[in-house]
C-alpha cells in the first residue's frame, strides 16, 4: 500500500466533508451552481496533514454542469512505522486536481471525471464515467459508475526502483424513498488492483538470536493482486421538526483475506437563526490480512509478508460534531446564499496484533511481548460554500 493511500485513508473524513465532491450528482438534476472552500487539519499517531481545497460548479447550456477541485495534502510523518524503522521523519506535499462534467437527458444523467494527483514519489491519475437514472416516478434512482485508475510509484533515494499500480473500480447504488418520511440507500462496489501494491519503504521483523534486540528486518513483500467487495445499506429518517436520523451499516471483504464491518448513527438538526447541528458516531473493525504478522519466526518465512498495521486486525471509533451557519441567505450580487461548517471528528485506533515497539515503551522486553499499539487523533474540517 503507498503512503498515497494511507494518507487518504487517515484523511478520509475530511475529503468526504467537502461539500459537492465531484462524484454526488443524483439523477434527473444537475448539480447546483456553487463554490467551495475546505481547510482540513489531521493529528496523530505522530502524523499530520492539514492543506486546502477549491471546488466550482457551474450549469451551461441547460444541460451540462462542470466541475474543478484543486486539493493539498501537506504530510508531516513521524509514525510509528517512521520511527521503528529507524528513517527519518519526513515531510510531503499532495497535490491533487480533478475535472468532472455532467451531462443530463430527460432523467438520465451522465457523468465523466479526470483526477491527476502527484507526490514526490507517487504519480495518480483516475478517469471515471457514471450514469443514473430516476424511474417508478422518481421514487427510485438507479446509478452505475467505473473508474480507471493507473498510478506509477517510485522511491527516494533510488532511482533504479519503478513500478505501476492499475485500478478498476466498479459501482452500483439504489435509492429507494419508501415513505413520505424514509430513505433507503444500497450500495456495492468491487475494486480490482494489480501492481506494486504495498509501500517501499517498509520492512517487517523477525526472530533473530544474533540480534542485540532480539530481531532483525527485511523488505515487505505482498501480493501483486487484490479485488475487494464492499455492500453498504443507509437508512436516513427525517422527522417532523425538520430534523433526521441517519443509520448506515457497510460490509467489506477481499482477497487478502481481510473482512471488515463499519456502523455509523447520525443526528442532524437545524435551529432558529439559520444553525444546524450534526453529532454521529461511527465503528470499525477489522481482521488480519493472511500474510500479517507482527514478528516472523525467521527469515523469509514465506513467499508474502507483511507489518503494515493497516492490515493487521484493529478497531476504531470515531466521534464526530458539526456545526453549519447560513450566511447571506438574502443573496449578495452573484450570490444566491452561503453557508459556513465546523466538524470535528475524534478518532480511536485500537490495534490487537501490532505492537509497540518504540521506547520506553519496548525496553528490555522479549520481541513479541511489546505492548499493543493505539493512538487517537484529531480531524478539523473548516469549509465555506457560496450558492450561484
Amino acid at each position: 500500500m503507498s503512503r498515497r493511500a494511507r494518507h487518504l485513508r487517515l484523511a478520509g473524513s475530511a475529503l468526504i466533508a467537502l461539500a459537492g465532491s465531484l462524484d454526488v450528482s443524483v439523477a434527473g438534476v444537475l448539480p447546483e451552481d456553487r463554490a467551495d472552500v475546505l481547510y482540513h487539519s489531521y493529528d496523530g499517531g505522530g502524523v499530520t496533514i492539514d492543506g486546502p481545497s477549491f471546488l466550482v460548479r457551474k450549469q451551461f447550456a441547460g444541460k451540462f454542469s462542470a466541475a474543478a477541485n484543486y486539493y493539498v495534502d501537506n504530510v508531516s510523518s513521524a509514525s510509528i512505522d517512521v520511527v521503528t524503522s529507524g528513517a527519518s521523519p519526513y515531510e510531503e506535499e499532495r497535490t491533487q486536481y480533478s475535472v468532472g462534467l455532467d451531462y443530463l437527458h430527460d432523467r438520465w444523467l451522465f457523468n465523466l471525471g479526470l483526477t491527476k494527483s502527484s507526490e514526490n514519489d507517487f504519480e495518480g491519475e483516475t478517469v471515471s464515467l457514471g450514469i443514473s437514472q430516476d424511474l417508478f416516478g422518481d421514487l427510485t434512482t438507479l446509478s452505475l459508475g467505473y473508474s480507471l485508475g493507473d498510478d506509477a510509484v517510485s522511491r527516494r533515494g533510488d532511482a533504479d526502483f519503478a513500478d505501476t499500480i492499475k485500478r478498476q473500480h466498479y459501482r452500483l447504488g439504489i435509492s429507494q424513498i419508501l415513505t413520505q418520511n424514509l430513505l433507503l440507500g444500497l450500495s456495492f462496489e468491487t475494486i480490482t488492483d494489480e501492481g506494486f501494491l504495498n509501500n517501499p519503504y517498509r520492512s517487517v521483523r523477525y526472530l533473530d538470536g544474533s540480534s542485540p534486540i532480539g530481531y532483525s528486518r527485511e523488505p515487505e513483500v505482498y501480493p501483486r493482486t487484490r479485488t475487494s467487495d464492499a455492500a453498504a445499506l443507509r437508512l436516513r429518517y427525517y422527522l417532523p421538526y425538520r430534523a433526521a436520523l441517519h443509520w448506515e451499516y457497510r460490509t467489506y471483504s477481499d482477497t487478502w483475506k481481510i473482512n471488515s464491518d463499519t456502523f455509523e448513527m447520525g443526528y442532524t438538526h437545524p435551529l432558529d437563526g439559520g444553525i444546524t447541528i450534526e453529532a454521529r458516531v461511527r465503528s470499525y473493525s477489522q481482521n488480519r490480512a493472511d500474510f500479517f504478522r507482527d514478528l516472523f519466526p525467521n527469515v523469509q518465512f514465506a513467499n508474502f509478508i507483511a507489518r503494515d498495521k493497516e492490515l493487521s486486525t484493529f478497531d476504531s471509533t470515531t466521534l464526530r460534531i458539526g456545526v453549519t451557519y447560513d450566511i447571506l441567505e438574502s443573496g449578495w450580487r452573484f450570490i444566491e446564499k452561503g453557508s459556513v461548517s465546523l466538524i470535528y471528528d475524534h478518532m480511536l485506533f485500537d490495534y490487537k496484533d501490532f505492537r509497540d515497539l518504540r521506547p520506553p515503551a519496548a525496553t528490555g522486553l522479549s520481541p513479541g511481548t511489546e505492548p499493543l499499539y493505539e493512538f487517537d487523533a484529531d480531524v478539523i474540517q473548516i469549509f465555506v460554500s457560496f450558492w450561484l
